[in-house]
């Protein structure tokens, strides 16, 4: 539920600031972008899903001008994918949406238990 609303906010933001085709879900595979780019079969390790899932969304993240493939210089045969313009302008959104969200969070709970929540969550993600 947490997550659906949170989805549901973001899609919001998305929308407001014109990013038209992104979904939250599509968010994911920008964030690795950050640092530069990488080949579809790093992002799919890195994210730990198919590659042919991460072929799909890049393609219509592509499509609707988020990122681009470029030739790797280290391998003339393979492609990087990079962020564009609007994929940083995404990547702003979803940081001001996620930090926005947070101070509320914080409005509500109270720093001590939103960083006990955190805390709660950080375990239940990272147990093997």
């Amino acid at each position: 539920m947490l997550a659906r609303s949170g989805a549901r906010r973001l899609a919001t933001s998305f929308d407001d600031a014109g990013l038209t085709g992104l979904r939250p879900l599509h968010a994911p595979v920008l964030i690795p972008l950050l640092g530069g780019g990488r080949r579809a079969s790093d992002l799919a390790d890195v994210l730990g899903v198919s590659r042919q899932a991460v072929a799909q969304v890049v393609a219509l993240l592509e499509r609707d001008g988020y990122v681009e493939r470029l030739a790797d210089p280290g391998d003339g045969r393979a492609k990087l994918v990079c962020l564009t313009r609007r994929g940083r302008q995404a990547l702003r959104v979803l940081r001001a949406t996620s930090l926005a969200l947070e101070r509320e969070w914080e409005a509500e709970l109270g720093p001590v238990r939103l960083a006990a929540f955190r805390e709660v969550l950080l375990k239940l993600l990272t147990r093997p």
